[in-house]
């Protein structure tokens, strides 16, 4: 299915979305991917030490 002539834009017309843009964005998610990493991280050595608490205290009990 083609588009009608009289929708179609202009030659030349700008795209929504400049490369400035994209490279913003491409830096915000990967900003934003290294705090997911490190959240992760957080969280994974925090269940730990939990895990690792109660089992101390249950040995210390038995």
């Amino acid at each position: 299915m083609t588009k009608p002539t009289e929708e179609a834009p202009e030659r030349g017309a700008a795209t929504p979305v400049s490369t400035n843009e994209t490279s913003d964005m491409a830096s915000a998610a990967r900003k934003s991917a290294g705090k997911a990493v490190w959240m992760g991280t957080a969280v994974g050595i925090g269940s730990a030490a939990i895990v690792a608490a109660l089992l101390y205290a249950n040995k210390k009990r038995g």
